[in-house]
C-alpha cells in the first residue's frame, strides 16, 4: 500500500513513516523539504500519484489566528482537491481533542476548520483527535512562568506519548476509513500541574510547579473537560514514567 504523509518529517511524521515501513508498506515522507508544500500546492500532484492513503500531520510555523486559520485551510483544501484527482481512497487527518469546545483558542478554531474541510469532501476519511504530547509539557511549562515558580492550569490533563499517537495513525492509515472520528489520549488523567511537575523534576528542575484554576493556556482559560476526551476513546500503552526514563 502506498500512503504518503503529509509532513512526514515531523515529530509524529517522522515515526509513522517509520513504523509504516516497517510493516511492509510504501510510506513517502511529504513536506517542504521533499519538495512538497500542501499550502501552495507546489509538488502535490506528482507526491500522490498512485497514493492509496494519505495523512496528514503536518503542523503550521504560526500559531497567530489568521496565518493559522490559513495554513489548515489552504492546505486541507488544496489536499483533499489533489486526493480527488489521484483517487486517493482514504485521508486520515491528525487533530486534537477538544477542538470543539474551545474556540477561544484559535489554534483549535483552525483545526475545526480542517476536520470540515476533510468532512465535506469526496474522499474516505478518518479523524483522530490526540490529546498533547508528552514532548510539550517543558514548553508549557516554561510559557507559565512567573516570579520564579511555574504557575499552570489545575485542570483535567491526559497527555500522550507521540510513539503512540503514530502507532495509531499506522493501525488507522491501513484500515478502512471511518468515516468519522476518533480520540486519542494517555493512558492517565491527573490536573494538569502533576504532568508538568512531574516532567521539569525528571531533567533536574527544581522549580516549584504551582496549579492554579484560574491559569490559562496559552492565554485561554480552561476547565476540566476543555483538553480531554469526554467520552470512549482510545488510550496509548505509555505511562509519563516509562516515557521519562528516555529523556
Amino acid at each position: 500500500m502506498k500512503i504518503v504523509v503529509i509532513g512526514g518529517t515531523g515529530l509524529i511524521g517522522s515515526q509513522l513513516v517509520a513504523k509504516l515501513k516497517q510493516q511492509g508498506h510504501e510510506a513517502a515522507a511529504a513536506s517542504p523539504r521533499s519538495g512538497v508544500n500542501a499550502v501552495t500546492g507546489d509538488g502535490l500532484a506528482a507526491a500522490l500519484a498512485g497514493a492509496d492513503v494519505v495523512v496528514d500531520v503536518a503542523n503550521a510555523p504560526s500559531w497567530e489566528p489568521a496565518a493559522v486559520l490559513e495554513f489548515f485551510e489552504r492546505s486541507s483544501n488544496n489536499l483533499v482537491a489533489a486526493e480527488a484527482t489521484a483517487a486517493v481512497k482514504h485521508h486520515v487527518a491528525l487533530s486534537i481533542v477538544g477542538t470543539d469546545r474551545s474556540p477561544d483558542i484559535a489554534y483549535f478554531r483552525a483545526k475545526l476548520a480542517q476536520e470540515t474541510i476533510v468532512k465535506a469532501s469526496s474522499i474516505p476519511y478518518s479523524i483522530v483527535r490526540a490529546t498533547q504530547f508528552f514532548e510539550f509539557l517543558g514548553a508549557i511549562g516554561e510559557a507559565g512562568v512567573s516570579d520564579g515558580n511555574i504557575v499552570v492550569p489545575s485542570a483535567l490533563f491526559q497527555p500522550i506519548a507521540s510513539s503512540d499517537v503514530a502507532d495509531c495513525l499506522a493501525e488507522v492509515a491501513t484500515g478502512r476509513p471511518l468515516n468519522g472520528t476518533i480520540d486519542l489520549a494517555g493512558p492517565e488523567k491527573a490536573p494538569f500541574n502533576e504532568f508538568v511537575a512531574r516532567r521539569l523534576k525528571a531533567a533536574g528542575d527544581d522549580r516549584p510547579v504551582v496549579g492554579d484554576r484560574k491559569a490559562q493556556y496559552y492565554g485561554v482559560a480552561i476547565d476540566d473537560t476543555s483538553l480531554v476526551p469526554l467520552g470512549e476513546a482510545r488510550l496509548g500503552k505509555t505511562p509519563l514514567a516509562a516515557w521519562l526514563t528516555h529523556l
